[in-house]
């Protein structure tokens, strides 16, 4: 169920997460340099999707099937959902534009936090006109409508803040 009727989101917390974030991010940093990943959106000089096989990174599994239970919960279905994820590397000065993702079919979306140093910016969720922001804590997975527009503020630390951005839709196969 969501937990604000306004703004429609949901915040869950995934118990193991201290030691699956530390792995996750050791393995994401191994593989950030690499020719395997794929990078898009362009924007202010910084890559703000970066996607890894799940075989590469194979820490990300459980975070992914954490996520899709979540989900399920509040789609209320028991029906496999079709995922799609990315990593979103912030450094500092970096921000995230504001977006929505409701191109396609997605039911749902969220991001999932893996590093967030103090003032490494805030998630800012708007409708119509209207904002929430929220400060991420690591372990955490918010879920929202997919045409909710969000951003993320400034990574004012010095220190690069690691998240999973997820979208969920219905498996079609």
């Amino acid at each position: 169920m969501f937990d604000d009727s306004f703004f429609n989101f949901s915040i869950f917390k995934l118990a193991s997460a201290k030691d699956i974030n530390s792995k996750l991010y050791s393995e994401y940093s191994k593989l950030n340099a690499s020719d395997e990943i794929k990078r898009t959106h362009l924007f202010n000089g910084r890559y703000e999707n970066i996607y890894i096989k799940e075989s590469l990174i194979p820490t990300v599994a459980p975070v992914l099937e954490f996520a899709k239970l979540c989900a399920k919960e509040i789609l209320k279905t028991e029906n496999n959902l079709d995922m799609g994820y990315w990593f979103n590397d912030m450094p500092p000065g970096s921000v995230t534009i504001p977006h929505s993702h409701d191109d396609d079919d997605e039911l749902l979306s969220g991001a999932y936090y893996i590093k967030v140093p103090e003032s490494s910016g805030d998630l800012v969720l708007s409708n119509n006109g209207d904002n929430k922001t929220i400060t991420p804590i690591e372990g955490q997975l918010i879920l929202f409508k997919p045409d909710c527009v969000h951003e993320v503020t400034i990574n004012n630390c010095d220190s690069h803040r690691l998240s999973i951005g997820i979208n969920f839709g219905i498996k079609t196969t």
